[in-house]
């Protein structure tokens, strides 16, 4: 168990890093929602702050709560059918109260008291691990509000877009290397979190599992791989995709990945710090799970399934293009190779052929936070490794992310693997 000062300290540098990602947002963009996917700044301000009192503050004696008519616990409730109803999801952006002044003195006020609690309390509390829950918590929704908001001015006309502060400086790319096939021999493997550092729950219970031998990618999968898909017919053969897949493309009537656009040549590409033309080298991005299925299939190979992935990344030390380095862009390659592999955390999220379950062995906790991962395990894709928008803190090995497959707002993304 962490001490209480050591959660305190992680605490308030995670609440700052929330402020320090939505200063630069102007105040008209704090309510909009640009799709039922996504959710205002604001919400998502109010939600962390909301995870906090309820699971915490409201339980300590003396606490008084910001909101005192009780409209806080409706407004921004997420999904907890425990805690009470929930204020409709798509509807969020029709909040224009109250203000984003007033979330962020809502935010204050469970600063203050949250750290008051932290400055006293016994240092074998289990109300820690909750407070590390919240820590977590908000990490992942610091990453939504940085893809919501991508998602959100992707909407604006082109000469009206914002541009986002982005650190370029931190992009520089070293040497491209050619896509090579890192072997891994059959075995025996560990699967899920080990250690004391903080796990959610669905990372457990920790098992063995017969992997067979693989070969992994050595790297993501890059733009200029993926347009040859697409100039081979990618997005219109039928014969690339699975059912469902094919009925989105359809639909959707997909022609390439979310934010790639095509006024003339060559292809540009939407980024929160501007669109631009697209650079081949990097990794192909906002792909759902259906489109990284077809490439696949289409490069004579198939995606690795979670252990496999898992079982590459166990010896790769978490470094890369995280949301710190301040880019939040996939870049080009541009760390070392561990074992011959390449960015595997940071840049994009790795879709897996896996369908979310849970672990054998696996019980949801009791209590409204048992609803926070376990009721999602069903008709979703495992994803790995974080992304240019996730916290590096955020990110281990054994980090199971998980989406619809059709879903391609979150900075999702290929890594090819083969049969042995």
């Amino acid at each position: 168990m962490e001490s209480a000062a050591r959660i305190k300290d992680q605490y308030v540098r995670t609440r700052q890093f929330t402020g320090q990602l939505t200063n630069p947002i102007a105040i008209e963009d704090y309510v909009v929602q640009a799709t039922p996917d996504c959710s205002p700044a604001k919400w998502h301000l109010a939600h962390t702050a909301w995870f906090f009192e309820n699971f915490l503050l409201a339980h300590a004696p003396g606490y008084r709560s910001f909101d005192q008519t009780g409209s806080y616990e409706y407004l921004f409730n997420s999904y907890y059918n425990l805690v009470g109803p929930q204020f409709p999801r798509p509807d969020r952006g029709l909040l224009t109260r109250p203000t984003a002044a007033e979330i962020y003195r809502y935010r204050r006020h469970v600063d203050e008291n949250l750290i008051r609690m932290l400055d006293s309390i016994d240092p074998d509390d289990p109300v820690l691990e909750i407070i590390r829950l919240g820590i977590h918590h908000e990490q992942q929704h610091q990453e939504l509000i940085l893809t919501d908001l991508k998602c959100l001015y992707s909407l604006l006309p082109a000469p009206l877009r914002p541009s986002y502060p982005v650190n370029v400086a931190t992009a520089t790319a070293g040497t491209i290397l050619e896509l090579a096939w890192i072997e891994f021999a059959e075995g025996i493997r560990w699967i899920g979190h080990e250690g004391s550092g903080f796990t959610f729950d669905n990372e457990l219970p920790r098992h063995r599992l017969l992997v067979p031998g693989f070969q992994l990618a050595s790297r993501p999968v890059s733009n200029r791989e993926y347009l040859t898909f697409m100039d081979d017919g990618g997005y219109v053969r039928s014969d690339l995709w699975l059912s469902d897949g094919w009925s989105a493309v359809q639909q959707h009537r997909w022609h390439a990945p979310l934010y790639w656009e095509k006024s003339g040549h060559p292809w540009r590409v939407m980024t929160l710090g501007g669109t631009r033309e697209l650079n081949l080298d990097e990794p192909v991005v906002h792909v759902s799970f259906f489109e990284a299925e077809a490439y696949a299939r289409w490069a004579g190979a198939r995606l690795p399934t979670e252990a496999e992935w898992e079982t590459a990344a166990r010896e790769v030390p978490v470094c890369g293009n995280f949301a710190e380095r301040g880019y939040l862009h996939p870049a080009a390659p541009h760390e070392r190779a561990y074992g011959g592999l390449q960015n595997m955390f940071g840049d994009v999220w790795e879709w897996t052929a896996s369908p979310y379950t849970a672990y054998p062995g696996y019980r949801a906790p009791a209590g409204a936070l048992g609803e926070y991962n376990g009721k999602f395990m069903n008709g979703q894709y495992v994803l790995r490794g974080g992304s240019c928008f996730t916290p590096q803190s955020h990110i281990r090995a054994s980090y199971r992310n998980f989406f619809q497959p059709e879903k391609r707002w979150q900075a999702t993304g290929i890594r090819l693997a083969r049969d042995l």
